[in-house]
């Protein structure tokens, strides 16, 4: 006897049935696996984005908005700050590194960094092609702006004011030239366009201003980026700051944090209502499988007739529900795939950000694991009428 074959046979026999059983059960694990990835891969990203930045300092506003305009570029800036007075605070002798970010244009949607070179350094990117900026207007590009936008070394363009593509404000007076071209960091130094800070205050420069070759004393920048010497400077200097200074003092993993616990009750909820379906998807296969027990006890009692012993009949049961674990488990991977890259395309068209998948084997075996556990004790309770059943008494009730 194939069990195989008879499970197949069985299957096809009620198969709208068995459609809609694979079709809620594919869908629960689709939404189990695509949000548990989604938020794993948000949270890395975010979280690599940081690069070490301890602080932020900005103008005064949303802490929140400061960070993920300022380190992940995101959001609109808070305003802009004194780069005079701002160096004060970065020649702080608890602070190692302080580089200056100025933001405000675009090159087609791709944000246009006005920083220092060590912005390099502390995104931890290095060079794949050409040179660092060295002199006002020029410009060195993320590996995506490079690859999007076709852009090499020696090309030159004209960037647009504000953060979002637009043609009607371009500094064409002042185009951009490619000296370099740097590695894919997977992170989000690879949607920019990092130049001098001065290239920015030349660019916005209007009337006499722009004539004059003045030292830009009076310039402001966005925000600055800060790395401590060490971690005890976080308890004192922002508190400093924010209570002696017209700056805001923003901590990029506290805040990240408090956006992370905003985001988890919307995936905690989603996370139940996927495991709320799959309960029921359980259900489903029971009943599926008690009824092919009750209603086909004919069948089944003349198969012990022919020789078959009652654990045939139990592995003829058991091997029908996992048949129906597994090609709803390989349409679920297929579904959260597929929502997933559906995803990480609206991220890539909207904020330029490639956003790539992380090893989910630990997330496949637990849901594996959960899933067929669930189809195990389904599949369990509905092979009860197999062990007491009568095959002599059924045999003479049908004829």
């Amino acid at each position: 006897m194939n069990l195989l074959k008879l499970s197949i046979q069985n299957i096809k026999t009620k198969a709208l049935q068995t459609f809609l059983t694979v079709l809620i059960l594919s869908l629960s694990i689709g939404l189990l696996l695509g949000v548990k990835q989604l938020n794993r891969v948000f949270e890395n990203q975010l979280k690599q984005s940081l690069n070490g930045v301890d602080m932020v300092v900005g103008a005064k506003g949303s802490p929140l908005q400061l960070v993920l305009s300022a380190v992940l570029h995101i959001d609109n800036p808070t305003g802009n700050i004194s780069y005079a007075e701002a160096k004060k605070i970065g020649s702080n002798r608890a602070i190692d590194v302080a580089v200056p970010v100025s933001i405000g244009d675009n090159y087609q949607g791709y944000k246009i960094v006005g920083t220092t070179t060590q912005f390099i350094d502390l995104q931890k990117a290095k060079l794949s092609e050409g040179v660092l900026f060295k002199v006002p207007f020029e410009v060195v590009i993320g590996s995506a702006v490079a690859t999007n936008l076709n852009l090499k070394i020696g090309d030159t363009f004209s960037s647009a004011h504000g953060l979002i593509e637009n043609a009607i404000e371009e500094h064409s007076e002042h185009p951009l030239k490619v000296v370099g071209i740097l590695a894919p960091t997977q992170n989000v130094v690879d949607r920019l366009i990092v130049t001098d800070v001065e290239s920015i205050w030349h660019m916005h420069e209007h009337g006499a201003a722009a004539e004059e070759n003045h030292d830009h004393a009076d310039g402001e920048i966005t925000a600055l980026l800060v790395q401590f010497k060490n971690k005890r400077a976080l308890l004192q200097l922002p508190r400093m700051i924010n209570e002696t200074t017209n700056f805001q003092a923003a901590l990029p993993k506290y805040e990240l944090d408090k956006l992370f616990q905003m985001t988890a009750i919307a995936t905690k909820a989603i996370s139940w209502i996927a495991i709320a379906i799959l309960f029921v998807s359980g259900i489903s296969i029971f009943i599926s499988l008690y009824r092919m027990v009750v209603d086909k006890s004919k069948e089944l009692a003349l198969i012990r007739t022919y020789g078959a012993s009652r654990n045939k009949l139990i592995l003829l049961v058991f091997t029908e529900g996992i048949l129906i674990g597994i090609f709803s488990f390989g349409v679920g991977i297929l579904i959260a795939s597929l929502g997933l890259q559906a995803v990480f395309n609206a991220i890539e068209q909207t904020y330029k950000q490639q956003i790539y998948l992380l090893n989910y084997s630990q997330d496949l075996l637990e849901l594996g694991l959960f899933t067929f556990g669930l189809i195990v004790s389904a599949t369990a309770i509905a092979i009860i009428p197999i062990f007491t059943m009568d095959v002599s008494k059924i045999l003479s009730n049908e004829n």
